[in-house]
């Protein structure tokens, strides 16, 4: 699966999705692109979903008919400590999340 890691997560999470093709946005070459443009080359490129931490992220934007999924990731920060323990939750979802779907990992399932 093709993840992409929005700019606000921090980059060295990609090594926990190893068995993934997973990029930063900024490796990608998306830096500074906001959410709707964001998916919209996120799209472009082939990317399944997009790994995020932007609480509002739901709020903003509509995904209906996307081709993309988005798990949005709410640690107790975004240091990289914190949002590790999401990791298994998170890969357990990818068997199932669908495009178009928002997912929420809370921090309280740990």
């Amino acid at each position: 699966m093709r993840i992409l890691l929005d700019e606000c997560l921090d980059v060295r999470l990609r090594n926990s999705f190893s068995e993934h093709d997973c990029q930063s946005a900024r490796f990608a070459g998306f830096s500074g692109l906001k959410n709707g443009r964001l998916l919209d080359s996120a799209e472009a490129n082939q990317f399944a979903l997009l790994l995020t931490a932007d609480q509002g992220f739901e709020y903003e934007q509509n995904l209906t008919g996307r081709k993309i999924a988005v798990i949005i990731l709410q640690g107790n920060s975004l240091r990289l400590k914190d949002i590790l323990p999401l990791v298994p939750t998170c890969k357990a979802l990818l068997a199932t999340i669908q495009p178009g779907e928002i997912r929420r990992i809370p921090h309280k399932l740990l």
